[in-house]
């Protein structure tokens, strides 16, 4: 059977022989030597002809070093060579698998990845945070969504479930306007149960999480 290689160097060779004919034919043809302009339709021919050839002789060369590395060899050697290759390829895959377990453990052990301090419990905080940690926690929320929610309305509202801005935002988590918060309750105005349950789930249906909503208001000063 011939070797792989040796039917490539055929084809390519053959591939080289239309080329050189098709830059005799161009030039024959033509009133204007091809080296005189470079769109000639000789030069684009000869060009083509120079590829052909290079990659006729590379494909020589790798099939002169087959036949030196494998002359006289009998079939034990040549199946040992694969043998080689194939233990080489599986060490690099191998390899490639450990990358990926330490990059997975690394990732892992990234528990963190809002960067935000995690309480270790409800009992860290009084007043209105620790009824709003009880509540994010009901809602099924964790501690680190509850550490950015304390973060995002303590920049809010301070947690002061009579707090009003300017334009009138207010409450907790600064409804805007105030009597959105109606639909949770009508003490919306003074209890704060009222106001961090309708936060929650405006957060939730807006931002999808606590820690989206402080990342959306450090990028935009609002949420």
């Amino acid at each position: 059977m011939i070797p792989k290689l040796t039917r490539h160097a055929a084809r390519i060779a053959a591939v080289l022989v239309l080329a050189l004919g098709a830059v005799i034919a161009v030039m024959a043809a033509s009133d204007r030597p091809a080296d005189e302009d470079a769109d000639h339709p000789g030069t684009l021919a000869a060009e083509q002809l120079a590829d052909a050839q290079e990659a006729y002789e590379e494909a020589r060369s790798h099939h002169l070093d087959y036949i030196a590395a494998t002359a006289g060899a009998d079939v034990t050697v040549k199946a040992e060579a694969v043998a080689e290759y194939a233990a080489d390829k599986a060490q690099g895959l191998d390899d490639a698998q450990a990358d990926a377990d330490q990059a997975a453990e690394e990732a892992a052990m990234d528990t963190n990845p809002t960067s935000v301090d995690v309480p270790s419990d409800c009992g860290e905080f009084s007043g209105n945070r620790a009824t709003g940690c009880a509540l994010t926690l009901e809602r099924g929320f964790d501690l680190e969504q509850f550490a950015c929610l304390e973060l995002l309305w303590s920049k809010e509202s301070g947690w002061n479930e009579l707090a009003e801005n300017s334009i009138g935002a207010y409450g907790i988590p600064q409804a805007y306007p105030g009597s959105k918060m109606s639909g949770e309750g009508d003490d919306w105005r003074t209890n704060p149960v009222t106001q961090i349950l309708w936060g929650l789930g405006y957060i939730e249906g807006k931002y999808g999480t606590p820690c989206d909503a402080w990342a959306y208001s450090e990028a935009e000063g609002f949420y």
